[in-house]
């Protein structure tokens, strides 16, 4: 079955064919690196990477690019506000969003280019679009015309005469028509600034994503992603910049992943809701966080509240508790159960479902739900008389693809491995045999400092993660 993708351009789902065979082109709009990331920010790196490592099980080479915006208006003002210099802010925020993305299950990017290391790219971009008569400058600016490209608001579904009714000249800006959108932006006194054919300045902010994906991806990439507020006018003026440019559909496919909202209201600081993704961490397993974001469809807006990240933290640990449940059991099954065949068929029909919700513009929701039938299975095969650990071990690479595949881990670089757990435990049989009870206690205190617990029985000690 082919991957179909739900369209932002042509608001429908289209079969995904890529513009080379078994390679994939996909951008990612990064942050304005200005403060630590809030969790709506972590949504689209979640969602993406989870996109990308699907596409990569399917067999696709994906060249990723996320960008940084590392110089811009709220970059400046926080440096001035905390007397630092700008690429100090924003180099620690930066490292700031690599280590809170990458404890979410993120992988790296292919690229993760910044905007004040493509200057030159993206003054020759401008330039072009001048040459073109599709931007002029003005005192030191650069503006985009719009009307000047036909198809402006095709991705938002807007008319040049709507877009045009809510558009204003700001006090300062230089611009012929509202609708006019500054490229380059000339300095103001005391700010960072670039040489450029126009005087010193910087970009604005949609055309560097424009010249980024050029460099990196070409003039026509395959799939463009990023937040749902950034459809208009971010993505569109890209649109305009890039086609106007290049003379090519800049992008095949546009997704662009819901809102958050906190309590069912929605995330700002004015009422005091804004989450942020690195306190968040310090109170929740981030694989629980991921399970959460992943358990809505990524178009569809998502509420988040605690009572629901303990939803999704249940339900992470039913799966949890169905893999090491399959694990203990392994050791002591035969390969001469019966009805061996027929239970590898039913893992195998698990498979094909779900790559089929995944192949349905990569329903990671629906993913879940198979992966919550897959336990569910694997518990009844538990219960019966005899069991094959070629089943199990079926069972358990299902589960363990399942979740490489939505970015998710069943351990921590804390939680122990189950030969460490085996040795602790004979440790611990030897100081009760030795009468050294203070050791074996401090053993099984370690061990449930892990969320280890033992159970002794007649027949040996067992153990499960807690």
């Amino acid at each position: 079955m082919a991957i179909t993708i739900y369209n932002t351009l042509t608001r429908d789902k289209q079969e995904f064919t890529p513009i080379e065979a078994g390679k994939v082109r996909m951008y990612v709009c990064g942050p304005t690196v200005y403060n630590y990331i809030h969790i709506g920010n972590a949504r689209p790196a979640i969602v993406f990477d989870t996109v990308r490592r699907y596409l990569e099980y399917k067999g696709y080479q994906v060249d990723y690019v996320l960008n940084f915006t590392d110089v811009d208006d709220k970059i400046i003002k926080t440096a001035n506000e905390l007397g630092e210099d700008v690429f100090a802010v924003s180099n620690r925020f930066i490292d700031a969003y690599l280590e809170d993305v990458k404890t979410l299950g993120v992988k790296k990017a292919t690229y993760n280019p910044r905007v004040t290391d493509t200057m030159e790219d993206i003054i020759a971009f401008i330039e072009s679009l001048v040459e073109k008569d599709y931007a002029y400058a003005a005192d030191g600016d650069v503006y985009f015309k719009p009307r000047a490209f036909a198809e402006y608001g095709k991705l938002s579904h807007q008319s040049i005469d709507e877009l045009r009714s809510g558009a204003r000249i700001q006090i300062g800006e230089k611009k012929d028509d509202p609708l006019d959108f500054a490229l380059w932006k000339g300095a103001k006194e005391g700010e960072i600034a670039w040489d450029s054919p126009w005087g010193k300045g910087r970009p604005g902010w949609h055309i560097e994503c424009s010249a980024m994906a050029k460099k990196y991806l070409g003039e026509t990439i395959d799939i463009h992603a990023g937040g749902q507020d950034l459809t208009f006018p971010h993505h569109e003026n890209e649109i305009a910049q890039s086609e106007a440019n290049n003379g090519k559909t800049f992008a095949n496919y546009w997704m662009h992943n819901g809102y958050i909202n906190i309590n069912n209201e929605k995330m700002s600081k004015s009422l005091g809701n804004f989450v942020l993704t690195r306190d968040l961490l310090k109170e929740h397993d981030p694989n629980i966080i991921r399970f959460f974001m992943l358990s809505v469809h990524y178009r569809h807006p998502i509420n988040f509240s605690e009572a629901l990240l303990e939803a999704a933290k249940n339900g992470f640990e039913r799966v949890k508790t169905a893999y090491q449940n399959l694990e203990h059991r392994k050791a002591s099954s035969t390969n001469l159960a019966q009805n061996t065949d027929e239970w590898l068929k039913k893992v195998a029909a698990f498979n094909a479902s779900f790559e089929a919700e995944m192949d349905d513009d990569f329903n990671t929701a629906n993913a879940i739900s198979v992966l919550f039938d897959v336990t569910k299975e694997a518990n009844v095969y538990l219960n019966s008389n005899q069991t094959s650990a070629v089943v199990i071990q079926a069972f358990q690479e299902m589960i363990a693809t399942f979740l490489d595949v939505l970015g998710i881990t069943l351990l921590t670089e804390e939680t122990l491995l189950d030969e460490e757990i085996e040795a602790l435990i004979a440790e611990r049989n030897e100081a009760r045999k030795n009468r050294d009870f203070s050791r074996a206690d401090e053993i099984r205190d370690l061990l449930k400092e892990k969320q280890i617990i033992l159970e002794d029985t007649p027949q040996g000690v067992r153990w499960k993660r807690g």
